[in-house]
């Protein structure tokens, strides 16, 4: 749905999005769009020229796709064609323009475009224009079916909808799962105690956005709870980066690397309470075991005062 929203977006919604991810907000809509796509859906993949190189004709054709452009042709135009639209502006990277740049850069375009470097600037030039020309719209935008339409049926996909301010507003309606069932009391008591661990020891600005995130601990919970569902119940590094991603559109104050420590470590002990599948978890985990067996004895003790005959 996120590569969805990105196709139908607009320079102003684009440049939004470009601004809460804490990336460049300039150039065109296209140039915008790529860049949010290299950032948002292929952050895992190395799109460097490098990167590219070393990719089978299969991977690139796929990557090609995600970006909405043309995925056919050889091994070497479909390099071509990706190493340009991430790196320019297709209304800025023309024939004509050509005339105005230095052999130098030329040059540069010679030997990323995979093409002779011998010659004059005249020669050089000749090299790339017929680049250019054989690749015409092919790339710097993408499909106009895309745009006008999108990808077909993904509002009728199962996914967690990164969009929403309220996680609560699902696209399907489905049953409630056993992740997104209530924790106990006594799991987000210990949540709310884990991230103020020895707050006194922290600077001012830490102290006050983890004692912010405190007071929406229950909002943490059910947040674990629904991405759970949307991933089949697996908790790994993918789901600590969206779940970071839905915390900051609500507001929440995670400006400090300290400060997204304890709220992954957290979530992932909760994660783990509700019976999730832990994978790639983070680099510095809270003692999960000390946490359940924390939980356990203010369950036990939760227990003693029920049983406890009422006093008159």
């Amino acid at each position: 749905m996120l590569l969805d929203a990105l196709y139908r977006g607009r320079l102003v919604e684009l440049r939004e999005r470009a601004e809460e991810a804490g990336l460049s907000k300039s150039g065109s809509v296209e140039v915008l769009r790529a860049r949010l796509i290299r950032n948002q859906i292929l952050s895992e993949s190395d799109l460097s020229w490098e990167g590219i190189q070393s990719m089978s004709h299969k991977e690139i054709g796929g990557v090609l796709k995600l970006f909405g452009i043309k995925s056919s042709g050889s091994h070497k135009e479909r390099r071509q064609r990706l190493w340009m639209h991430l790196n320019f502006d297709s209304r800025r990277l023309t024939v004509e323009r050509l005339a105005e740049m230095e052999r130098d850069e030329l040059h540069e375009l010679c030997q990323r475009l995979e093409l002779p470097l011998t010659g004059n600037r005249t020669v050089l030039m000749g090299h790339v224009a017929g680049v250019l020309t054989s690749q015409s719209n092919g790339w710097g935008r993408i499909k106009r079916s895309l745009w006008r339409t999108g990808i077909p049926d993904a509002s009728d996909v199962e996914v967690i909808e990164e969009e929403s301010v309220e996680l609560e507003e699902e696209v399907v309606e489905l049953e409630e799962s056993e992740f997104e069932a209530p924790s106990p009391n006594a799991v987000l008591e210990d949540a709310g105690d884990a991230l103020v661990h020895e707050l006194d020891k922290a600077e001012p600005s830490i102290q006050g956005a983890l004692l912010t995130i405190r007071a929406r601990v229950e909002d943490l919970e059910r947040m674990v709870g629904t991405i759970l569902r949307g991933h089949g119940g697996r908790w790994g590094g993918d789901e600590e980066a969206l779940l970071i991603r839905l915390a900051e559109r609500r507001g929440w104050p995670l400006e400090q690397e300290e400060v997204r420590r304890r709220v992954i470590g957290v979530a992932t002990n909760i994660a783990e309470i509700k019976g999730a599948e832990i994978g790639n978890g983070p680099r510095q985990r809270i003692d999960s075991a000390a946490t359940l067996e924390r939980v356990r004895e203010r369950m036990r003790y939760a227990e003693t005062l029920i049983s406890e005959p009422n006093e008159e």
